[in-house]
């Protein structure tokens, strides 16, 4: 790959993680109202220069641009987490972090000007009236769904409404190469946070996190019950690019492996007020060991679950350094379908760490302090890893841990491959392999169809033909993502390539569990914990000392 690659891939990473920071990464929303309104010049001052504006400006303004324009530069004059959103926003954001909303629930992308359903979501409404994989969605209520260029948005938009309300769906199966007639009741479809829960071991189950929303507790709670029922006792906890969510999910997870009494955090105000939150008597996992697996994209709630764990020398924290972000955040409505996110505390681990990181020189330095990491060798060797002997903290047990800019893992795990393959996890990330595997599979729907999810798992292995296939489509499609893949020489990272290619196809015929399960097969911190499980004693890397 040519040099020019090692210069944009950390930035487009390092952006899509800012931007998956800024939309997940908020805690402690707060539904209620506050307000604090009071009449003074500096209110004044603005509403009057609005309304100079808006009645004596020479030229036509859209005058709530101006307000938008003008909110978020005071915003960004605070910190990089007081975020604005915008009323036309609101209902996709707040539908993320709720964990649900209400559809037909269809999984799908425009293919070739159409509406294709990539897979019906699991228990949706769609999936019980007979919608299958691969289905073309021409038209909902009479509403034409192909042959325009309408946004992803405006076709949720149309497919969603109001619980209990019919759609009248016609739609195009290849397969039987006919039109097809369904009326789908609309209901509430689930947004899982909780992405995979399986067994790696006869004792040892997995559960992946990727957002702490409403329902995450709830989902955790299931999938751990489940688990324990076939013989768990001990679970490896993903937040790997979990970018965080709400505070309060956060504590109800770390309270199922923490004794009653345990301190889970504590917050200051602007006031020195500090609220504390203990752990109760309803833990589910107090007595199993955990291991919690983070890296530098695991920020806020995540890291209060790690830092919680860590703090009160309960289990082992298994990755890279997580992002540091130690700021609490309430939303509070602006009066016209608007938001604002504000910071209004800091939090703090039980033995006293602020994990957030400096963003004295503003939004841009803090955010490209994360692509620094790939320069500095903070992800490839625990050396690396910068701390202040000022910012150390001791847990009860004598463990050295430290504050200011992320939580420290106790066995260090480097950042696989080069920039170059991180070049290729980047494109697999875009979405663009699933294109390529939905015209794959869309080619012969009967392919894989005598095979059970663990039949598929066990037996199908993705072969050299397969990549070539992928490499063309690329190459013919590379203004799908701008990437010339020309440059890319994939027979560096061909094996990679293979196990992604595959639990992509698993992905879609069974699911997030079977994706998941497939690239963890030989994920260097997963295989690191099983060594750790069967031998307690090679538990000795901490970092750094």
């Amino acid at each position: 790959m040519r040099n020019d690659t090692k210069i944009w891939l950390p930035l487009l990473v390092a952006v899509a993680m800012a931007i998956g920071i800024l939309i997940g990464g908020m805690v402690n929303f707060d539904s209620k109202p506050h307000r604090f309104f009071s009449d003074n010049s500096k209110k004044r001052k603005l509403n009057r220069l609005v309304d100079y504006i808006d009645y004596e400006y020479v030229d036509q303004v859209d005058t709530d641009s101006i307000v938008d324009v003008t909110v978020n530069s005071i915003l960004e004059k605070l910190d990089p987490h007081s975020v604005y959103i915008p009323k036309e926003n609101r209902e996709e954001v707040n539908e993320n972090m709720q964990g649900d909303f209400v559809g037909i629930g269809v999984s799908f992308y425009m293919y070739k000007d159409t509406l294709s359903v990539i897979r019906p979501i699991e228990y949706g409404p769609g999936l019980k009236a007979g919608i299958k994989s691969g289905d073309r969605i021409l038209y909902a209520n009479g509403d034409t769904l192909f042959g325009k260029h309408r946004s992803s948005k405006e076709l949720r938009d149309i497919l969603k409404g109001k619980k209990g309300d019919p759609v009248s769906i016609t739609l195009y199966r290849k397969e039987e190469d006919s039109l097809i007639s369904l009326d789908v009741v609309r209901d509430v479809v689930p947004i899982k946070s909780v992405e995979a829960a399986y067994m790696l071991t006869d004792s040892l189950g997995y559960i992946k996190i990727n957002r702490f929303a409403e329902s995450t507790y709830n989902e955790f709670k299931t999938a751990l019950t489940s688990l324990k029922s076939v013989g768990a006792t001990e679970l490896v906890l993903d937040l790997r690019g979990n970018p965080g969510g709400y505070m309060k999910m956060a504590e109800d997870i770390a309270d199922e492996f923490l004794e009653d009494g345990k301190l889970i955090l504590f917050t200051k105000n602007k006031k020195g007020e500090k609220q504390e939150v203990y752990a109760t008597s309803r833990g589910d996992f107090e007595d199993g060991k955990v291991f919690v697996l983070i890296d530098e994209k695991s920020a806020s709630a995540s890291e209060i679950v790690a830092g919680a764990l860590q703090d009160n020398d309960k289990g082992v924290i298994v990755g890279r350094r997580s992002f540091g972000k130690g700021l609490v955040q309430r939303e509070m409505e602006l009066g016209d379908g608007s938001s604002v996110r504000l910071t209004v505390s800091r939090y703090y681990t039980p033995t006293g760490r602020s994990i957030q990181r400096s963003y004295e020189n503003g939004i841009d330095d803090y955010y490209h302090q994360f692509y620094e990491r790939y320069y500095n060798g903070e992800l490839i060797t625990a050396d690396s890893i910068h701390v202040e002997d000022s910012l150390k903290f001791t847990t009860p047990k004598g463990k050295i841990v430290y504050g200011g800019g992320g939580i420290v893992p106790d066995v260090f795990i480097p950042l696989g491959g080069n920039l170059e393959e991180e070049a290729l996890n980047y494109i697999l990330q875009t979405g663009f392999l699933s294109y390529f595997v939905f015209e794959y599979l869309d080619s012969d729907r009967s392919l894989y169809s005598k095979y059970t999810e663990e039949e598929f798992e066990r037996e199908v292995q993705v072969d050299d033909s397969l990549i070539a296939k992928f490499v063309d489509y690329g190459r013919r499609n590379r203004a799908l993502i701008g990437v010339d893949f020309s440059r890319i020489n994939f027979s560096n990272y061909r094996d990679n390539l293979k196990k992604y290619i595959k639990a992509t196809i698993a992905e879609q015929l069974y699911g997030s569990n079977a994706y998941i399960r497939i690239l963890n097969t030989d994920d260097e911190a997963v295989t690191k914990v099983i060594a750790l499980s069967l031998n307690p004693e090679t538990e000795t890397e901490h970092i750094p000392e």
